[in-house]
């Protein structure tokens, strides 16, 4: 039998085929180059430590903020660092005994308080242009650099100068602040067992500025209780009455109006004139406005309890609650109501 001779396939099978080689070509080439040419995440490198350490360093080489402090018995302005005025600060607020977490409380409240002013451009009550503070109580009593040297620098005093550097150290940078905003950090010495409204002390109300318990003082403080006694003719003077009867029945006598949420005097009738507890404790310098009184004689003879406005942090409360166990942030935290922490870096 002949063979059938078979017949050539279709030209259009054979563009087929060439063409799906093409494309199968094209599919495996072009992504290799897309690859090459678009980098990955990964091509990105973090900066090695050695950038960082340097970044570090010239965010460090920074000059630091120097605070002209107003010496008052020198006549003469000092120039220090931030922390080298909290330091100074400390040394003249707060018995150096102190826990260390109290101390630490102090020197948030003080650096609190410079910034505050500083960030508020308040530069009231200085004598000299030239300085921001004074070392005295009219802001914060400060002690000299030459001063705090010379007060500790022999062993085992140099122990103090060692805890002070401390509590400085570990708040470094932090202030407390109010709605992002630096507060008013007051401070005093003793309270009378609570500590006073703002309003209610210096008119003016503020959100963070409230009463509190404040027991430990009572026990630990030595200046909870003190007496004095004022001669009549004193008190006559200073509150500027014709008289005072020893009587409060009278209408010139010594009576207590109204009591504050603290627990002290805040408004009281002598000599037929009525005085803010803030205005006889000033005008007598009285260590605190909650008072009674006792006629001896020719004299008035006053008991106080507490020592100073009442308003803000206690020092002896600070001391009671770090014996206690609290942190410098639990205490500020308690006398400082709704009060957080923030960077000092960040608002000047």
């Amino acid at each position: 039998m002949r063979k059938k001779k078979k017949k050539p396939a279709p030209r259009v099978i054979l563009w087929v085929a060439f063409w799906l080689s093409l494309l199968l070509m094209v599919t495996m080439i072009i992504p290799g180059l897309l690859v090459k040419k678009i980098p990955s995440h990964s091509a990105y490198t973090q900066p090695s430590k050695e950038t960082r350490g340097k970044d570090a360093q010239t965010a460090e080489a920074k000059p630091p903020l120097m605070i002209p402090v107003y010496l008052t018995k020198k006549a003469s302005i000092e120039s220090v660092s931030l922390e080298a005025y909290v330091k100074g600060v400390i040394a003249a607020e707060m018995p150096v005994e102190f826990e260390l977490e109290a101390l630490k409380a102090q020197a948030l409240a003080a650096r609190t308080y410079i910034v505050r002013r500083i960030a508020e451009q308040d530069f009231s009550e200085v004598p000299s242009r030239d300085a921001w503070v004074t070392d005295t109580t009219t802001h914060q009593a400060y002690i000299s650099q030459q001063d705090l040297s010379h007060k500790w620098e022999n062993s085992p005093s140099a122990a103090n100068l060692d805890k002070i550097n401390r509590a400085v150290e570990e708040t470094k940078d932090m202030i407390l602040v109010y709605d992002h905003k630096p507060i008013n950090a007051t401070f005093f010495s003793t309270s009378n067992g609570y500590t006073e409204n703002a309003d209610e002390y210096w008119n003016v109300k503020v959100p963070y500025l409230v009463s509190v318990p404040s027991p430990w003082d009572i026990s630990l403080s030595p200046r909870y209780q003190e007496k004095v006694a004022i001669p009549y003719k004193t008190v006559q003077q200073k509150l500027g009455v014709a008289s005072i009867s020893s009587s409060s029945s009278k209408k010139t006598g010594m009576k207590i109006l109204e009591t504050s949420t603290g627990h002290r005097v805040k408004s009281i009738s002598i000599g037929g004139k009525i005085f803010s507890g803030r205005e006889v404790r000033e005008k007598l310098g009285l260590a605190s406005s909650q008072f009674d009184w006792k006629w001896r004689g020719e004299q008035i003879e006053f008991t106080t309890y507490g020592f100073g406005h009442g308003v803000g942090l206690s020092q002896w409360g600070a001391q009671g609650m770090a014996l206690a166990g609290k942190t410098a942030e639990d205490i500020v935290k308690y006398y400082y109501k709704g009060i957080s922490i923030a960077r000092a870096s960040d608002i000047l």
